[in-house]
């Protein structure tokens, strides 16, 4: 039986109940009090039968539609525990991060500091070995000053010589000993290649 059907019962079982007591209540007769007995035994049956119809055709349906209804409360509550619990260990992971983090941030600052006290020794030290090649550089520097001069020395002499060797070569030298030059250049270039 489906719900419209079961609505249509109902509302035509109440209309039924309700016009015979109008239309027992409307009659003007008289009886007697015996009369009124067996008119409440016949009331008191109908009565019981109109329950017992109700009853019958409506106890499964208000039994499934409160069963249903425990079925869905259970279940909210089921999906609110559920929640609950899921809410309850996220807010557990997330305390333990956290917990985690500053644990972290802690050995991040410590290794820092460590480290940044480690740089510190690292530049003074570099600055006292720089100070002290700088010291061993400016001899140095000095030393080579003076072999310098030595070299530029030798270097003006042997342009010296040099030139005085060109003016020489360009007055003793041919354009045979020059064509001469070029072939023997060029057939040892070839060699190497």
């Amino acid at each position: 039986m489906t719900g419209t059907n079961k609505k249509a019962l109902i509302i035509a079982v109440i209309m039924v109940v309700w016009f015979c007591g109008s239309a027992i209540a409307a009659g003007d007769y008289h009886v007697d009090s015996s009369v009124y007995l067996k008119d409440f035994l016949y009331r008191l049956l109908n009565f019981s039968i109109v329950v017992a119809i109700l009853y019958y055709f409506l106890n499964k349906p208000i039994r499934t539609a409160l069963t249903g209804r425990r079925d869905d409360i259970e279940k909210a509550l089921e999906e609110a525990k559920n929640a609950k619990a899921e809410a309850e260990a996220k807010f557990a992971e997330y305390d333990k991060k956290l917990a985690e983090a500053t644990e972290e941030i802690a050995a991040i600052t410590a290794a820092i500091r460590k480290e940044a006290e480690l740089e510190k020794q690292k530049i003074v030290d570099n600055a006292r070995e720089q100070a002290a090649k700088i010291e061993q550089d400016a001899e140095k520097a000095a030393a080579l000053e003076v072999a310098k001069a030595r070299q530029s020395l030798q270097q003006e002499a042997t342009q010296l010589a040099v030139s005085i060797a060109e003016d020489m070569l360009k007055k003793n030298f041919t354009k045979d000993d020059d064509s001469r030059l070029i072939d023997e250049y060029m057939q040892k270039v070839g060699e190497l290649h």
